[in-house]
């Protein structure tokens, strides 16, 4: 029997585009000779689809899309496709996270996701109840009768060892082999998981994990497919892969792009003998691996929010130089517009930085000095306040006025305006609400500072270099610089200002705001850990006031365990 993953990006809610999305990797899997065609979790709908899945109207045209996928599917091919499964209305949710076979023009639910995720990003038992038994599918092909277990997601991360927690409930895995025992039937051929998981830093190796713990404990193999793309703050990394029984890789789909691959099932697996020779599986470094998913993530929300190129204040600082070469990657540099806005308290330095790297990029860059802006707010506000703004009011009157600007500009041309703040400086609350954190995609947003200064410096070596000229980048030489990436950082709205006047050093308060935010560690149990206890508590309450900032921040693209967005949900006013 011949597989084709189909490792597809789909845009959320567009039931009839996915469906055509879906019916052409089909019939080029049929053209090629595949049996059965496997589409992520959730496929026709896009994951994850959030109150979409609320609305009559789009679970109608669910069926409308499933009706003309059935019709229209090429003959002696087989479809699995993530759908929504409408239940019993009176009993909320009325929903199943389910999959349907389509074949021979007509359709059927098959599976029932079982493990539901309420945590982090995730809110599925909002909209779903969870399926109640182990879902086999029975399909005639090539001669013989084929037994795949079917799982969704979620349904693999049953192991606490890789893990350290689980969901509570059932165990898909362990009910896969209870059936077959209990019911007195032959064992399943495959064990096919449908996933929607995000990307995040390790977690490609983790999926292999614990995919591979399943195909140890069935016995069998696994074909694990997973959804592609960037929606909204999420991005799906894909990385689709198939496991022998050992849990070894026998393909590797693309990381961060769309693929259709086929796979015959060889007899030497299904009979326990050794597998077929294949090449050592390879993938990216982590460096790589987030960059990718940068990039796709900016590239996405831009296509899918109807924006034709985007716009980035340039300040000739590190993060601002990073957000550029992510968009240029992304969307193409002549899509990509660049502004410098100086101050009186702009170095020449950052000038000449920020105007080399808009060079080395081949980025359009404007320049529009705000001195004269600053001296009319000053004249407005004098009489009111009885004296010029000073102190942080004029800093972040700076901060506003560049703001404005990028909007302005943004608003006249059609343009995505990228934020370029990262994610220390939003957790203590180091960016002016208004200014600085004006935009519609906040690209670095979980991105710690440290994470930005290593990031950079992996893309000025060469190991970097292939990758960059795969983007169209400039593959040789440096690509952020030198004198970027060794400048203190600062925001420059007064003399001589660093960061390092009002925070701790990044390499001080980075692992402290890690501790907090992704690991949910009280002050206490920092200070029982040996940090300086006045430390803590000083980036303890920065981290607290700063909530309803973030509450007002442009969504970040999560790359993180934690990342601040859906995942994060603090109140604003507590104790």
């Amino acid at each position: 029997m011949r597989l084709a993953l189909a490792q597809l990006n789909a845009l959320v809610g567009d039931l009839a585009g996915n469906a055509t999305r879906i019916l052409e990797a089909s019939r080029r899997a049929a053209d090629r000779g595949a049996d059965l065609v496997l589409t992520p979790e959730l496929s026709l709908w896009g994951y994850p689809p959030r109150d979409l899945l609320l609305r009559p109207a789009l679970l109608e045209a669910q069926r409308r899309s499933l009706d003309q996928l059935a019709a229209a599917l090429p003959t002696g091919v087989a479809l699995l496709v993530g759908v929504a499964e409408p239940v019993d209305a009176n009993d909320q949710p009325a929903l199943h996270n389910a999959l349907a076979l389509v074949e021979e023009g007509r359709w059927r639910v098959v599976a029932r996701k079982r493990l539901l995720p309420s945590y982090d990003v995730f809110d599925e038992r909002r909209y779903f109840r969870p399926g109640r038994e182990a879902a086999v599918l029975e399909l005639k092909r090539a001669g013989r009768s084929w037994r795949l277990g079917l799982t969704i997601c979620e349904d693999l991360w049953v192991e606490q060892t890789p893990l350290g927690q689980r969901l509570a409930g059932a165990d898909p895995i362990a009910d896969l082999q209870a059936r077959s025992a209990e019911l007195g039937e032959p064992p399943i051929d495959l064990l096919l998981n449908l996933s929607a998981s995000p990307f995040g830093q390790g977690k490609a190796a983790l999926r292999r994990s614990l995919a591979g713990r399943a195909a140890r404990r069935l016995g069998v193999p696994v074909v694990y497919v997973n959804q592609v793309g960037g929606n909204d703050d999420l991005v799906f990394d894909g990385a689709s892969f198939v496991l022998d029984p050992s849990g070894a890789v026998l393909l590797q789909q693309a990381w961060a792009a769309e693929d259709l691959s086929l796979w015959e099932v060889p007899e030497t697996v299904l009979a326990g003998g050794l597998p077929p020779a294949r090449e050592p599986s390879t993938e990216p470094s982590a460096e790589e691996q987030l960059l990718r998913a940068l990039v796709l993530g900016v590239g996405d929300y831009a296509r899918k929010c109807g924006f034709g190129g985007a716009l980035l204040g340039l300040s000739g600082g590190i993060d601002s130089a990073l957000v550029a070469v992510i968009a240029a990657a992304a969307l193409g540099a002549e899509r990509v517009r660049a502004l410098r806005m100086p101050s009186p308290w702009s170095s020449a330095g950052s000038l000449e930085d920020a105007d080399a790297l808009a060079r080395r990029l081949g980025l359009a860059c404007d320049t529009v000095p705000i001195a004269p802006l600053m001296a009319a707010f000053d004249g407005a506000l004098t009489p009111a306040l009885g004296a010029p703004p000073a102190g942080i009011t004029a800093e972040n009157l700076q901060s506003r006025l560049r703001g404005t600007l990028l909007m302005a500009l943004a608003n006249q041309q059609g343009q995505l305006l990228l934020s370029t703040g990262n994610k220390s400086e939003l957790a203590v609350g180091y960016c002016t609400l208004y200014g600085d954190m004006n935009g519609g995609l906040a690209v670095i947003g979980d991105l710690y500072k440290s994470t930005v200064f290593a990031l950079c410096a992996w893309l000025d070596t060469p190991a970097s270099g292939p990758y960059r000229a795969a983007l169209g980048l400039p593959a040789e030489g440096e690509l952020i610089g030198a004198a970027i990436r060794s400048k203190p950082p600062s925001a420059e709205l007064r003399p001589d200002q660093r960061d390092s006047d009002s925070l701790p050093d990044y390499a001080v308060l980075d692992p402290i705001l890690r501790r907090l935010i992704e690991e949910m560690a009280s002050p206490e149990q920092l200070v029982a850990g040996g940090a300086d206890p006045a430390l803590v508590e000083r980036i303890w309450t920065l981290l607290r006031r700063a909530e309803f900032k973030r509450r007002q921040a442009a969504p970040a693209l999560k790359v993180s365990p934690r990342s601040f967005g859906s995942g994060w949900r603090m109140p604003i006013a507590a104790g």
